[in-house]
């Protein structure tokens, strides 16, 4: 079996430059997550790697294949110096260990949520996956596997994220768009979401 955490580091530093720090978090029963950072002009970017290293399986198979099924990993970007975000390491982590740990499928358009603050008084405990392909290109293996796609996660307020369970990640986007939401800020509130907003 070909190990893809190398290659998937080596298209991330493509993409995002040399990572400036790398945390490792192991939880009870999976693999070794590590987070990497990347600082470029005044963003910083944080990315999972290890999610990646076995592909994602349907909850409800009988058996999990382990060559055949979606490989990803997690990327968050966010405005440098506005908040103690270096805490959101251990929060990515866990969203990256999710597939292992519950079984979940991690695709774009899904909420995860982690129960807290992503970082120390952050006003989101939750993120919407986003489309991939933008930041980071995906990652072709070779045959039968899957390739590697890198997934932004936007951070959504509680607010936003009650109204995207009822009207769906497209209507949330649009509403962000509309709004002209800056979606890196780590201390913006939640887009206006009334209906006299609509």
């Amino acid at each position: 079996m070909v190990d893809v955490l190398p290659l998937v580091e080596a298209r991330l530093s493509t993409a995002l430059g040399e990572p400036d720090a790398r945390a490792a978090v192991t939880f009870l029963g999976t693999d070794r997550i590590e987070v990497l950072r990347f600082h470029e002009g005044d963003v910083v970017r944080y990315a999972s790697l290890g999610m990646s290293a076995h592909p994602m399986t349907d909850p409800t198979a009988m058996l999990a294949d382990p060559v055949k099924g979606p490989r990803v990993e997690l990327v968050l970007s966010v405005r440098a110096g506005l908040a103690d975000t270096d805490k959101v390491l251990r929060a990515l982590a866990v969203l990256a260990a999710s597939p292992q740990v519950e079984g979940v499928v991690v695709a774009p358009g899904a909420s995860l949520d982690v129960g807290e603050p992503l970082w120390p008084g952050a006003p989101f405990s939750s993120v919407l996956v986003g489309e991939p392909g933008g930041l980071v290109e995906d990652l072709a293996l070779d045959d039968p596997m899957d390739p590697v796609r890198f997934l932004p996660l936007l951070p959504m307020t509680p607010n936003e994220a009650a109204w995207k369970r009822v009207h769906g990640a497209a209507a949330l986007q649009e509403r962000w768009l509309a709004n002209g939401t800056d979606l890196r800020d780590p201390a913006r509130g939640s887009v206006p979401l009334d209906a006299g907003a609509e």
